[in-house]
């Protein structure tokens, strides 16, 4: 299967507290949370069911898959209009999260890799199958990522500077050059954009 992380993040790359709910996620005093509700037009919608259906399999951090168990995984078929997509998605294919910590998952089709985690994602991948999709998890993404296990790449780039909280890259880590596969901006400012990794970058003077 194909590994493609999928990421809401702000113009300054932000990725915490990106959903509904202002007190999702307020690690280390973040108050500025919800800043991806209500972004993105119907043609950005579409694109995110189409790519939550087209998933064989999903793969979540402990947080975000805290997170999706207590929403998406609780949601009835009527609750989610223009979503029920993604909601099918969900709950019906498998789903994987990295945890040392999660014993017994309540969320009917999860698996917990409690083990090495770059040889259970490398034993996901060598499954027959369309893609293995990651949403949300940034640590997880960053692990990966440093494991070069990710294949694809979607950023969904949200026309807001929120000036506070974590981001998906760190001021200092590992570099990456990268290929555009796809980018289109929507009648709301959202910015989708497709990348494939492309080894390390070139530098002048070296």
């Amino acid at each position: 299967m194909k590994l493609t992380t999928v990421t809401q993040l702000t113009v300054d790359g932000v990725v915490q507290g990106n959903g509904g709910a202002s007190e999702e996620d307020r690690r280390n005093g973040f108050d500025r949370g919800g800043w991806a509700l209500g972004k993105g037009d119907q043609d950005t919608l579409a694109f995110i069911n189409d790519t939550y259906h087209r998933a064989d399999a999903f793969l979540f951090g402990r947080r975000t898959y805290d997170l999706f168990a207590a929403s998406w995984g609780m949601m009835s078929a009527n609750a989610a209009p223009g979503r029920e997509r993604i909601r099918l998605a969900l709950n019906e294919r498998p789903k994987y999260v990295a945890s040392k910590t999660l014993a017994a998952p309540a969320w009917s089709g999860t698996s917990v890799l409690s083990g090495d985690l770059a040889t259970a994602v490398a034993d996901l991948k060598a499954r027959p199958g369309g893609e293995l999709q990651v949403h949300g998890s940034g640590t997880l993404v960053r692990r990966l990522l440093e494991m070069d296990l990710v294949d694809e790449m979607i950023f969904l780039v949200i026309p807001v500077i929120v000036g506070q909280g974590q981001r998906l890259f760190p001021q200092n880590g590992p570099d990456l050059a990268l290929d555009l596969v796809e980018s289109r901006v929507d009648t709301k400012g959202v910015t989708t954009q497709v990348w494939r990794p492309a080894g390390r970058p070139q530098y002048a003077g070296r």
